[in-house]
């Protein structure tokens, strides 16, 4: 069966809408967390204290004994507050840790507990709690983690 030139013409716009669409969606997703956006700290906030505050603590305080490793070889659950090593890493990194999990990060043999949380929550998602874990860091410690880029 042909097409007609209106149902090419239909066809073809249909196409550029939705990658169109794609585009925006990707040029508008978020690629660090906001730390000028208070909106985006409250909804982080929530989230890290439904996916996160069980291990990292309700206060970003960590397990007890977080450097010492457990009887299987991982390590407690870090702080995630300037007592800990958090911000020793760059955005991207905890982003990816976050999403892939602690195991995607780990130097080959050594076991990490932390979860993937990809297909849990949204990318979005994992950016706001970010953000609300940066928002948590005195200034001097946000200033020295931003030095290692994004």
């Amino acid at each position: 069966m042909a097409l007609s030139r209106s149902g090419l013409a239909w066809g073809a716009g249909g196409a550029l809408a939705v990658a169109l669409a794609a585009s925006a969606y990707w040029l508008a997703r978020p690629t660090a967390p906001d730390l000028n956006d208070p909106a985006l700290i409250a909804r982080g906030q929530k989230i890290y204290a439904a996916h996160c505050a069980a291990c990292h603590g309700a206060n970003l305080e960590g397990e007890p004994n977080w450097r010492t490793p457990n009887a299987d070889g991982s390590l407690p659950a870090p702080p995630h507050d300037a007592s800990g090593h958090t911000w020793h890493h760059a955005d991207r990194l905890l982003f990816e840790i976050t999403r892939k999990g602690g195991q995607a990060a780990a130097p080959p043999g050594f076991p990490s507990r932390m979860p993937a949380f990809a297909g849990m929550i949204e990318d979005r998602e994992i950016w706001a709690a970010l953000a609300f874990i940066k928002n948590n860091w005195p200034a001097e410690i946000r200033a020295r983690q931003e030095k290692l880029g994004k």
